[in-house]
Formats: structure tokens, C-alpha cells, sequence
């Protein structure tokens, strides 16, 4: 029964995925930020969720759909130069145990989410912070638009 399960969890991915995204960022915004999703860095990488706190502070959440979705995956490290915080926002049926303890944990469904580990806090450069909040609001502003 256990190897039906992980199979149907395995062909569930995007829905997964989209259903992590979709609590982590409506978890964000009860806590006060604003989420955009699929967010591009100025190191070439995208941030699964990016969120702007209600005094600048950001928030990146890497979704994880599985735990081979984490296991091929290492560049979570390339996000902490562009957050003030880093978390990674997993389903209820995550194996917690195989994430390492630095990051902040977020479990999440469709519905919601709940922080698991609060994640350390680096604060940004104020020259980093300026640009990214500056590209953060231009990014929300053109997808306003586009809709």
C-alpha cells in the first residue's frame, strides 16, 4: 500500500508543488508580507516565493514537492545572499528529519500554512535591499499589468 501511495505522490508533483506554493504564499500574507511567486534573482536563479514584509524585510520559501525534489536539488544555498530570511516549505508527509536545521521550515497545503522552524535571520546589505525591493515592486507592478 505504502508504494501506491509514494507512486501517486510521485505523479502528483505539480499538483503538489502548486498546492505548497499556493499555502506558503497565503500563510505569507496572514503574516503580513506580500508574496509574488516565481521570482528571478540577480544570480540567474528563481525563488519559488518571494514576500516584502511591512518593514522591507524578505522572505524566500523554496518549495519542496518531495523528497526527490530535494534531494537533486543544492542550489537553496545560492538564495540566502538575496533574502533576510530562507525557508523551505514541504507538505505534511515531508520527511523533516533529511532537511538540514539552518533554514526556517513552512508546512503548507492548498489551504494554508504553518512556520515549522523560524528561519535564522541574516539582514541584507541596504545597497542589496534597495535594489531588490525596487526590482520586487516593478515585477508586481508588470504582472498587475499583464492580468
Amino acid at each position: 500500500m505504502a508504494a501506491v501511495l509514494d507512486i501517486e505522490f510521485v505523479f502528483s508533483r505539480p499538483e503538489t508543488t502548486l498546492s505548497v506554493t499556493r499555502g506558503a504564499a497565503r500563510l505569507l500574507l496572514d503574516m503580513g508580507y506580500a508574496p509574488l511567486l516565481e521570482v528571478g534573482l540577480p544570480n540567474g536563479r528563481r525563488a519559488d516565493v518571494m514576500a516584502l514584509g511591512p518593514k522591507g524585510d524578505v522572505i524566500i520559501c523554496e518549495v519542496k514537492s518531495g523528497i526527490d525534489d530535494y534531494r537533486v536539488d543544492r542550489k537553496w544555498h545560492e538564495y540566502g545572499p538575496f533574502c533576510d530570511a530562507f525557508y523551505f516549505a514541504v507538505v505534511p508527509e515531508f520527511p523533516q528529519a533529511v532537511l538540514p536545521d539552518e533554514p526556517g521550515l513552512i508546512v503548507a497545503d492548498g489551504f494554508g500554512g504553518a512556520v515549522v522552524r523560524d528561519a535564522p535571520v541574516a539582514l541584507l546589505a541596504p545597497a542589496r535591499r534597495k535594489a531588490l525591493t525596487l526590482a520586487f515592486a516593478r515585477l508586481g507592478a508588470f504582472r498587475a499589468m499583464r492580468d
